[in-house]
């Protein structure tokens, strides 16, 4: 039964913004569908009346959260240029992205839980983490052949980077000194 006034759109948004908060801040096994749907202000049972599940629930976080990824790439190349890559940098290895688990990249937060879901989810991991990795690679000055290597290791860091920084403590001399060296990494293959 659907509350006066509240559409089932808006139910569905407010279900799938608290999944994505949800998996990021808490993993997959950290969370459980009542925590989510209490998050999203709804029953358990209107919960799975939009998700189904919670793995479908999973795979829309996942996909919404890497859209995300997708949109700020877009963004930054947009606002920066050919420079945008170290405006990544800049802004993905950053004591406030590093603090924001709930609202941080899906990819620092839920690549490791992608390995123990099911073929599917991997492979939507797959194909987004592939579009990104070719944005990447269009902007660096190597041969084509060595460019999907060379943005894989640079997202690889990035990703890294931002997680022990976390487990660290986001401490700013390690966010600094990790900062650096992803930047001096990629600054010789810009154009």
């Amino acid at each position: 039964m659907r509350h006066k006034g509240v559409s089932a759109e808006e139910t569905r948004s407010r279900i799938t913004e608290a999944v994505g908060k949800g998996f990021r801040k808490n993993g997959y096994e950290g969370i459980g569908v009542d925590a989510m749907a209490k998050a999203a202000g709804v029953t358990s049972g209107a919960f799975y009346a939009h998700m189904g599940s919670k793995k479908v629930a999973f795979k829309i976080a996942l996909t919404e959260g890497l859209d995300e990824v997708l949109s700020t790439i877009s963004k930054l190349k947009e606002n920066h240029g050919k420079k945008w890559l170290i405006s990544l940098v800049e802004y993905y290895i950053s004591a406030e992205h590093a603090a924001d688990l709930e609202c941080g990249c899906a990819l620092a937060s839920l690549t490791s839980e992608v390995a123990r879901m099911d073929e599917g989810v991997c492979m939507d991991y797959k194909n987004r983490l592939d579009k990104i990795i070719e944005i990447i690679s269009e902007d660096l000055n190597v041969r084509n052949s060595e460019s999907r290597t060379l943005a894989l290791v640079f997202l690889s860091m990035l990703i890294g980077g931002l997680n022990i920084i976390r487990a660290m403590g986001n401490n700013d001399e390690d966010i600094q000194c990790v900062k650096r060296q992803i930047t001096e990494f990629i600054k010789p293959y810009l154009f």
